[in-house]
Formats: C-alpha cells, structure tokens, sequence
C-alpha cells in the first residue's frame, strides 16, 4: 500500500499491465503460458479424468515413439481410445520423449489405435500438445511428411465420433495429423497455427526475436481460433493457467468430453462422417463475384497488323526483330 501511495510498483505488476494493453504482449504472454512445464500432459490429465488408463505402445513396424502416449480408457463409465502428443515434465523425460516431437513410428502408432477403435465402435479423444513434428534426418528416412498425410486421410473418414482437444500448443502439421476431429476444442491459454512463431519469424524477418510480431500476426490463440471456426469450443482454464491447478482442469475437460461424446454418440455413423466433411470444407470460407462482361476486341485488318509489325517504336522497346523466333502471329492466308 505505502508503495502504491508513494508512486512505486513492482516490475512484475508493471509488465503485466504492460501485457494486458499491448495485444503483442498479451498474445505472447498465452504462448509462454502454452508452453509452461507445469501445464498437464496427455497422461496427466487422463489419469485425473478417467477411471481406467491402458497405454499401448508399438507400431508394429519399427517401433514405440514415447512422444506419443495411445490406449484406451474409461470416463465415467465410457469407454474411449485416446492419442495424445506426451511431453516431458523434466530434462531427463524431455530428452526421453524427444520434447514432445514424434518420428513417424508414433503417428503410425496412433493410426493403429484409430483402426483398433473403429473396429471396436470406440470414440477417440485425441490431446494435442506439440511443437511441430521431429524435423530431423531420421524422420524424414523413414517418412514423416508420409505418416502425417495418412493419419490426416485416416481421420477424415474413420467412421467413428472423434475428438480433439488442444492442451497447449499445436504446432505445424505434428498438430493437425491427430487434430482432425468432429469437434475440436482448446484450453483458454492453448495455441495453434501452422508454424511455430520462431519459425515463422525466421522466414520473414530473417531473425527469432520478432516471434511476438509474428504470434499476435497468426491470430494463434484459442479465442483468434474460435472466432475463425478452427476451433468449436474454449474451455477456460482456473486461476493462472491450467499449469496452477491441474486437477481443475482435467475436472473443466472431463465434464466438456462427456457431453460432447453423448452428443455425438446420437448421430448415426452416416451423418457423423458426412458432418466431418462439411466442418473442413467449410473452412477458409470465400465468396465468389461474378466478372462483368467484357466485350470482344475489335477485330483488326491486315492494314493494322502490318502497321503494327513495320512500327519503329516497337522494336526500340525490346519487342523481338522481324524474322525472329518470336514475333507476332503472321496474316492469314485469305487477308494476304
């Protein structure tokens, strides 16, 4: 209070009124908040929300992908399968999980479970929570760019309710090859978009540091997304951030994922697919004007086209010599 009266504030407040303010401060500001350690991963908040977790692991055919956490569990009595992107709560699990980047054997591991769950009649819950996809060397030799396409493909025709919520940040392709969902939703503090703001930054203005400039230019946060149609639902997240109380948070999810299943859960498997479909055609709406017409240009005579060829101003302008390879289409038999 004496600091107050006295004209003296913490830094702290200040920068935080300085975010509340500036919208490229503010925007920055949720995707730091998108990215905090403390925020709950696709485990964490599953074993809050659910009654019974089995995490499955392999793609059966090079490998298991820790960066990618798929099973099945149990919510209140409703059984589900779920895919999730799994960062790591320290150095040591980060390196493990490889900060939650998957190769291509993770997302062919999740395509195994969104196979399994359509065999089985089971809705899907997928958690998105990545930077992007790995980019490295080994992950282009055995097919990245392949297993995003094919898990995209997979999820726009299994015949089965899907959805996908993003947790923290949904980066590039690596967020949308599980994201392709009946509904998608996002916590308050998440982020999307299709480049990372370093990245995006680094190919316009040549340098990371306006990552802001480009965050704030991306419309990336949840509310941006929602007002776009990219993303159906904001489910606001407690006190600072879902990272301040995770237990609220999986409650906030549980309650939202419940609802949304025995919504979709009453459409037949025929509307549900074919609602799929209208929801990503509908977006990147545009509107279509017809042109005007426009009247055919006068015909020309042989008069004006060898006016036109024998011009001098024609050939100082750089236009190409008679003779030439190119030049103008010659008279017609019956003119000459």
């Amino acid at each position: 209070m004496v600091d107050r009266l006295l004209g003296r504030q913490d830094p702290k407040d200040g920068n935080k009124a300085a975010a509340a303010t500036d919208p490229k401060s503010a925007m920055w500001r949720r995707v730091q908040l998108a990215r905090n350690l403390g925020r709950p991963r696709t485990l964490d908040l599953l074993r809050e929300m659910a009654d019974e977790v089995i995490e499955l692991h392999g793609d059966r055919g090079f490998g298991d992908d820790p960066a990618m956490a798929v099973g099945f569990a149990r919510i209140e009595g409703r059984r589900i399968a779920f895919v999730g992107q799994q960062k790591g709560a320290d150095t040591e699990e980060n390196i493990r999980r490889n900060f939650g980047m998957p190769h291509p054997e993770g997302y062919r591991k999740a395509m195994r479970i969104f196979e399994l769950a359509e065999r089985f009649a089971l809705p899907i819950v997928t958690f998105v929570d990545v930077p992007g996809a790995h980019p490295g060397p080994e992950s282009e030799e055995r097919g990245i760019a392949d297993a995003i396409a094919r898990s995209i493909g997979l999820m726009s025709r299994l015949r089965t309710p899907i959805i996908a919520i993003i947790t923290g940040e949904g980066g590039s392709g690596g967020a949308l090859a599980i994201a392709v969902g009946d509904v998608v939703i996002a916590l308050e503090n998440a982020v999307y978009s299709v480049i990372s703001p370093e990245g995006c930054a680094a190919i316009l203005w040549r340098t990371a540091e306006e990552a802001p400039t480009a965050a704030l230019a991306m419309k990336m946060s949840a509310q941006d997304q929602l007002e776009l149609g990219v993303v159906d639902r904001v489910v606001p997240e407690p006190g600072e951030g879902a990272h301040a109380d995770p237990r609220e948070t999986a409650r906030r999810l549980r309650s939202v994922i419940i609802g949304e299943l025995d919504r979709l859960g009453a459409l037949t498997t025929d509307e549900l697919v074919e609602a799929r479909y209208r929801r990503y055609r509908m977006l990147g709406p545009y509107t279509e004007v017809s042109a005007p017409d426009v009247a055919p240009p006068p015909s020309r005579g042989l008069a004006d086209r060898l006016r036109d060829l024998l011009d001098p101003t024609r050939w100082s302008m750089g236009m190409p010599l008679p003779g030439s390879s190119r030049r103008d289409e010659p008279p017609a038999h019956e003119e000459v």
